[in-house]
């Protein structure tokens, strides 16, 4: 459970650190992936295509 103490009735600045810290619990990530039925297949595709994209990151991030 996600908790986030508001200090100086200052709401929003409690709103953006929950959101982040939602986003980082890997909720909203895991409401995606069992939104719907993926293909093993179509899964091995897309993990191969994120390892690529990140490689090229990193190659581009060295250079």
């Amino acid at each position: 459970m996600t908790r986030v103490v508001v200090t100086n009735d200052n709401i929003d600045s409690a709103w953006k650190k929950f959101k982040v810290k939602f986003a980082r619990s890997g909720v909203p990530s895991a409401l995606k992936e069992h939104k719907c039925y993926t293909k093993p297949g179509v899964k091995r595709r897309k993990k191969k295509e994120e390892q690529i994209r990140n490689a090229h990151k990193r190659r581009k991030k060295r250079d």
